[in-house]
């Protein structure tokens, strides 16, 4: 077994007792660490009220901590291939804590803005545990794998269960202090459970710009796209609902942390779900039916609240046309399905087309889907406080998919052998008996 072949790890073997123990202590360890990157999606709210902050301001703030968690992804990802992702999922955990703690003490928008950057840092985890815990696994069962780690992205709605509950009874600044314990145990957690494999490591030093060189490959870039719509939407998403419901339905922020959930735990757990699919039917049909899914969901969220009279014979007559909760929380409950079962087949494309470079690729692609997260909120504020139309997220959303299903049509549907050139040619028919 070669050093420089980093998921042939476990390339022909069963995994054993460590891999499942490396599994699940990474698995929690994310969750945590999910659930503080999106913490203002739920205390920015008393914030945004506290500092009479506009929807621009509040989706910069609910953004900063995701655009360090992005940055960090791609040397974070070169660094687990070099030093083994244990270490370096204990570091940066531990490194966050003290910025959570202090958290609790900020009072002015930009001690947020400032504190909120180093808090992100755990938004990095997520390059750190997608090639570690695939390579203690066999390359058909790396979808599994790599889906069930990334099911911690059920943090964002963990976060939407304690956050509320904690700022009810104590205020907003003993969340951040909750947090700060829970990571704080997290971190002891994970170096006490988890293991590290030499064999896993990359021996060669490659060099960041090196790395960056993958964007130059269209498929680098195609699966950045895609995932900038799976990974960035939901955690927009995650950060934009709660205060989504309040606006829209006029729910008080336990409610609508609750009904916000019904999107963000699916988008999360089902992310094992899709791994599996993923491993079963292959990157590209999943893919391609999220899309459409999406699609569809987008659609009808984008109809914004209408009123309208129309003259009838009888007279004018007046009609409104809009969703309602139950049937907008229905539409958000399918669409975080989808969405984490895209986010599961965009890494399979990853872990077939690149598996000795995994752990960069996918800090590359991470970093695509994570400043999608960090853009999108502060776009969605910029819309609203423009336009006056909440729905006008969704619509930018819808915009955005039609991109990636063009884009997915004429690269990779077009090529198949369902649809493309080289399809098989349809069955004739028999024909007609003469009469």
């Amino acid at each position: 077994m070669k050093p420089d072949t980093p998921l042939s790890g476990a390339a022909d073997t069963a995994p054993d007792r460590r891999a499942w123990s490396v599994l699940i202590v990474s698995t929690i360890a994310f969750t945590v660490c999910f659930m503080v990157w999106m913490m203002f999606g739920v205390i920015g709210i008393p914030i945004k009220k506290m500092l009479s902050l506009n929807a621009t301001q509040f989706g910069l703030l609910t953004a900063v901590p995701v655009l360090t968690g992005s940055l960090v992804r791609v040397p974070l990802g070169i660094w687990t291939d070099r030093y083994g992702g244990r270490i370096v999922m204990t570091v940066l955990m531990a490194a966050t804590v003290p910025a959570i703690w202090v958290m609790s003490y900020a009072t002015e928008y930009w001690h947020f803005l400032v504190i909120g950057l180093f808090v992100g840092l755990a938004g990095g985890s997520f390059s750190v545990g997608t090639p570690y815990v695939a390579r203690w696994f066999p390359r058909k069962r790396q979808g599994m794998a790599m889906g069930v780690f990334g099911a911690g992205n059920s943090g964002a709605a963990v976060n939407k269960f304690i956050a509320p509950a904690l700022l009810v009874a104590f205020g907003w600044a003993m969340v951040p202090k909750v947090y700060a314990v829970i990571m704080l145990g997290a971190v002891v957690l994970f170096w006490m459970f988890s293991h590290n494999d030499p064999s896993h490591l990359v021996a060669r030093s490659v060099t960041f710009a090196e790395q960056l060189k993958a964007l130059k490959d269209p498929k680098v870039l195609r699966y950045c796209q895609y995932y900038s719509i799976v990974f960035g939407g939901y955690v927009a998403l995650s950060l934009w609902m709660v205060q989504y419901y309040i606006g829209e339905f006029g729910l008080d922020i336990r409610l609508a942390a609750l009904l916000a959930a019904c999107f963000s735990l699916p988008g999360g757990v089902l992310r094992a779900v899709g791994g599996l699919l993923s491993d079963k039917f292959g990157a590209h049909k999943m893919t391609w039916w999220v899309m459409w899914v999406s699609w569809i969901c987008l659609f009808i969220l984008s109809y914004p609240q209408t009123d309208f009279t129309i003259l009838t014979v009888n007279g004018s007559r007046s009609f409104h046309i809009g969703l309602n909760v139950y049937t907008f929380t229905a539409l958000m409950f399918i669409l975080g399905i989808a969405w984490a079962f895209g986010k599961a087949s965009v890494f399979k494309y990853i872990s077939d087309d690149y598996p000795h470079n995994i752990g960069a690729i996918s800090g590359i692609v991470g970093l695509a889907g994570g400043l999608g997260g960090f853009v999108l909120p502060i776009i969605f504020g910029a819309l609203m406080d423009l336009t006056g139309v909440r729905s006008s997220a969704f619509m930018l959303m819808y915009g955005v998919v039609w991109v990636s299903l063009v884009w997915m049509y004429w690269s990779e549907v077009r090529t198949t052998h369902v649809m493309g050139e080289h399809a098989s040619p349809a069955p004739q028919a028999d024909p007609l008996p003469a009469h």
